[in-house]
């Protein structure tokens, strides 16, 4: 799967999403191209989006900081220098501080290599990651959608991305998740952008901030 290269490329792409789709045309009028939102392909990343499992971003940032002012840099080594109480402290639950310490130790015992997994090809990825407790589908999905910018990635358990399927009315509002996935690949090859959009206006209307 090829990946976005650069802002010109992601701008094509979107505009290429709203040809396929004109409903998406409004968010792009009204707010402008979404950012293209970009994480580093780092073990900090994959800490952060496990932090955002199931909360609000601004929880998980509030978690994220709290950490960064504990240690500085946020890696392997120096999560496992923390007690668990330590985690707990910078508001990891029971469960994160178990799988923060699985991927740190994951990494600290060279079975997983970020550098040569960022690499890899997108299905290589996700079948190494899924391997790991604590990391799913959700969080793979982020990671390959905004650390390493594939281009054709729709994240079908992000609540955000399914409300703003609703909210712009792209499918009937009695369709399943099925239904929305299966609408989306439509977007094909450009299901990235269509993602970014819709989390454009999910944001936008929300007075949100996605970093």
């Amino acid at each position: 799967m090829d990946r976005i290269k650069n802002l010109e490329a992601f701008y094509k792409h979107c505009d290429r999403c709203t040809q396929i789709e004109p409903k998406l045309k409004p968010v792009i009028a009204k707010y402008g191209y979404p950012p293209m939102w970009h994480r580093q392909p780092n073990f900090a990343t994959l800490i952060l989006t496990i932090l955002e499992q199931q909360v609000s971003l601004a929880s998980a940032k509030a978690a994220f900081i709290k950490l960064e002012n504990q240690i500085g840099e946020v890696t392997p080594e120096n999560i496992l220098q923390l007690r668990d109480e330590d985690l707990r402290a910078c508001y990891f639950s029971r469960q994160k501080t178990k799988y923060a310490r699985i991927l740190a130790t994951e990494i600290i015992e060279g079975r997983l290599d970020l550098d040569s997994l960022n690499q890899m090809d997108e299905a290589e990825i996700r079948s190494r990651l899924i391997t790991i407790k604590g990391i799913g589908h959700w969080t793979i999905d982020m990671y390959v959608l905004m650390s390493l910018l594939f281009a054709d990635i729709f994240p079908p358990g992000d609540l955000a991305t399914i409300k703003s399927v609703f909210e712009i009315e792209l499918v009937a509002p009695e369709s399943s998740k099925e239904d929305i996935v299966k609408y989306m690949e439509k977007f094909s090859p450009y299901r990235s952008a269509a993602t970014y959009i819709l989390w454009h206006s999910y944001i936008k209307k929300r007075n949100l901030i996605l970093e």
